[in-house]
């Protein structure tokens, strides 16, 4: 009987998550694998497949156009992370499948990375530099900005959005992590625990290329240690794949647009408490004058097998 995986039969997979977001990862060194996007597709389902949030290709990116092109200014960057969502579609970037996609390298005995050391990893977002930690991975995720510039940062907000469970359209504020976000803040956790995130929220003005959208509370500081770092929570309805326990760049923008929106005197450093656990983001002076942020939390492989 033909199995239904088409080229994947016979390939080797591992499942793996970071904070819930949860992938199935492919090790295609050569890029020998086309990824049709039915296949993909397939290959994620929770019910005829492995089940994910995304696919995760590891390659050499010398063997993808995006990666050569990346090695030409970085020749270090040895892996590329193909990322597709879960409906197939290619993206350009996820943090925490970063986190994976390097906890996988280590595993599998492609990169020795001792606690300290970093790694630079190629992505559709350009090169990421990872670092191995005590408990997990930290990325410099690169530069965040406003998706529409001065505009958004003089009126607080540029959209609009509705979504199940919201009585009325909140407004919003467009976050780029490398791939476009929109940030709505709530004022109560019991808002945030009603939203119906199975249905995708409606954004206005419509983002050409669609959107993640990230709804965020701010956590009671009183009992929770240091004035010196931010919390929040967050649930997020992410662009081809459905609500998901976390998003790593979700996480950023999320921290981003909230620390923007409390002013001068907001920590750099933010725990966002995600339903698959927390994880941190830190604002720091990268190159040329450009903050960047490090997005920091755990990895795990919990399964492997065969396509069959």
């Amino acid at each position: 009987m033909d199995s239904v995986f088409g080229e994947l039969t016979g390939v080797p997979f591992l499942k793996g998550h970071g904070t819930g977001n949860d992938f199935v990862v492919v090790v295609d060194p050569e890029g020998r694998l086309l990824l049709a996007d039915d296949t993909v597709r397939l290959a994620c389902d929770r019910h005829q497949g492995i089940g994910g949030d995304g696919f995760i290709r590891v390659i050499r990116s010398a063997n993808l156009p995006e990666g050569q092109e990346l090695l030409e200014h970085t020749p270090d960057a040895e892996w590329f992370m193909d990322y597709r969502n879960g409906d197939g579609s290619i993206a350009e970037m996820c943090g925490n499948g970063v986190r994976v996609f390097v906890h996988v390298l280590v595993g599998q005995g492609l990169v020795d990375l001792a606690h300290g050391e970093t790694v630079r990893i190629g992505t559709r977002a350009g090169v990421k530099t990872v670092a191995r930690t005590a408990d997990g991975y930290a990325v410099d995720m690169g530069p965040w900005g406003f998706i529409d510039g001065d505009g958004a940062r003089s009126r607080g907000s540029d959209a609009v959005v509705t979504a199940k469970g919201l009585r009325v359209p909140r407004p919003a504020v467009s976050i780029t992590m490398g791939n476009p976000h929109t940030v709505v803040a709530l004022a109560e956790g019991e808002k945030l625990d009603a939203l119906q995130l199975h249905a995708a929220p409606q954004v206005r003005p419509t983002p050409p290329d669609g959107t993640n959208v990230e709804f965020v509370v701010p956590i009671d500081e009183e009992g929770q240690g240091s004035e010196e770092i931010g919390r929040i929570r967050m649930r997020v309805h992410e662009r081809g794949v459905g609500e998901t326990q976390s998003c790593g760049t979700g996480a950023c923008a999320a921290a981003a647009a909230t620390r923007f929106w409390a002013g001068e005197s907001a920590p750099d450093e933010w725990v966002v408490e995600v339903p698959g656990g927390a994880v941190s983001a830190t604002f720091v002076e990268g190159p040329h004058g450009a903050e960047h942020v490090v997005l920091a939390g755990p990895a795990t492989v919990v399964a492997s097998g065969t396509f069959g």
